[in-house]
């Protein structure tokens, strides 16, 4: 277990249950993932999908789920609209994946008349911890947005922000590494124009409650060694909370191998919307299930309690 982020778990004690729309589960280990959130007091799950095939898969999973409420739908298309409805009606806190595509879900949650959109752009944000690395952080998206235009890395690193200030409050501004392959401006790559223009968009209250800088390359988002061997001044600059990658490709590769042959441990949420998103993948252990839905309770307690519009 790492301190680090079971302080996220800590936080979400004396915060009740939240309902939990599970969207298609009709597969053992989505089952078993509501279980455990169900015994770890995270959530009080809402089962949407076809009733026959969710009870199988629980009968498969050995799991007992005769208190938790289920909503019979046809198929999953069906269940995705009807969590997203249950979300807008305030008769659910929070949303979870279960066995269906992640569009699919998300299709129906950003649609125009599902009335659960904001201001803002979707994004998803993988809450992370490491040995090697003497603080948790954050990388930004790797799993919503696919080429993101400067206009929609705005709200990326903007959600980001105020999940990291969620979390860890007001007193410190989160430090944002918008990452590049070089940390230099080059007009031939277009993730440096973007980077020295989110910086300039903090500089002008755009973006706000963070301390940006970049183009950076990785090594210099995360040692302080490697930044100075190039010569970058920054408080930023080998002290990152907040990474925000080119693209989805560059994020998800970054975040799996950091999980995969790093050890890190990861929390994944979407925001943007009304109600948090919870991606759960079948590769996910129980921590990882757990800490993801720990972001959830707290994402909805602040909904609830007026922090978060």
């Amino acid at each position: 277990m790492s301190l680090q982020t079971d302080a996220v778990l800590d936080m979400c004690r004396g915060i009740a249950p939240i309902r939990t729309a599970i969207v298609h589960p009709v597969k053992p280990n989505v089952i078993e993932a509501a279980e455990e959130a169900v015994r770890a007091g995270l959530i009080e799950p809402v089962m949407v999908g076809p009733r026959a095939k969710i009870e199988a898969a629980a009968v498969e999973a050995e799991i007992a789920i005769s208190a938790w409420q289920v909503i019979d739908t046809e198929h999953s298309h069906a269940a995705a609209a009807k969590a997203a409805e249950l979300a807008a009606g305030k008769h659910v806190d929070a949303i979870m994946k279960g066995s269906l595509h992640t569009d699919e879900l998300l299709g129906a949650i950003v649609g125009a008349s599902s009335g659960l959109r904001t201001a803002r752009r979707i994004s998803h944000a993988f809450l992370m911890s490491i040995a090697s690395y003497p603080k948790p952080f954050i990388i930004t998206d790797a799993a919503v947005n696919i080429l993101p235009d400067l206009a929609v890395k705005a709200d990326i690193v903007q959600n980001a922000v105020d999940l990291w200030r969620l979390i860890y409050g007001n007193t410190v501004p989160a430090k944002v590494a918008i990452l590049a392959a070089v940390e230099t401006v080059n007009p031939r790559m277009p993730a440096t124009i973007d980077a020295a223009a989110l910086c300039k968009m903090a500089d002008r209250g755009q973006i706000t409650d963070c301390l940006m800088d970049g183009p950076l390359a990785f090594d210099n988002a995360i040692s302080i060694e490697a930044a100075r061997e190039k010569g970058i001044v920054s408080v930023v600059a080998g002290n990152a909370d907040i990474l925000v990658v080119p693209d989805i490709e560059a994020g998800n590769m970054l975040a799996k191998q950091l999980t995969f042959l790093s050890g890190a441990e990861a929390a994944g949420i979407v925001l943007g919307a009304r109600v948090p998103v919870i991606l759960t993948s079948r590769a996910d252990n129980e921590r990882a299930r757990l800490l993801s839905c720990a972001l959830a309770v707290l994402l909805a307690d602040a909904h609830n309690r007026g922090m978060i519009k």
